[in-house]
């Protein structure tokens, strides 16, 4: 697969039926390799091995009910509390993130209510710390520290 603007990481890919599947040390087995999943493996590795997240704080394509349809967010972190600390969309490595991308992730956000979104294509990413009640966001350097870490 495609490097990444993230540090490498051990990665158990197998093949199968002529598909590549990764596995997935949160959902604990593996899964069809798309483009999209190589982002997002390569992204919670990096939260838990660079950034100190609990591995059992975050959980994979969540699903929530926006204005009576079925979505599913890709990476949700909860802090200690149970609040939803960081909201993630991870789009493959050939689509480019902007505007469209933090739209889609507001959307969920409005059920959410994360602390942070972040969306990522694995070379680029864009982080912001959100206020709710001014129904804002403000765009921050970093993908934000894990409280007590």
């Amino acid at each position: 697969m495609q490097e990444l603007n993230m540090p490498e990481f051990d990665h158990q890919v197998k093949k199968r039926d002529d598909k590549l599947w990764i596995f997935d040390i949160l959902r604990k087995k593996h899964i069809f390799l798309t483009p999209e999943e190589w982002v997002r493996q390569n992204l919670i590795h990096y939260l838990i091995n660079y950034l100190g997240y609990p591995k059992s704080l975050i959980k994979v394509e969540t699903g929530l009910k926006y204005d009576r349809r079925q979505k599913r967010s890709d990476v949700l972190v909860y802090d200690r509390e149970g609040q939803v600390f960081l909201l993630v969309e991870c789009k493959a490595m050939h689509i480019k993130i902007g505007q469209d991308t933090l739209e889609q992730v507001s959307v969920y956000n409005h059920v959410l209510k994360a602390q942070h979104i972040m969306i990522t294509n694995g070379h680029h990413y864009l982080v912001y710390a959100t206020n709710h009640e001014a129904k804002q966001y403000e765009l921050i350097p970093n993908i934000p520290v894990f409280p007590g870490v």
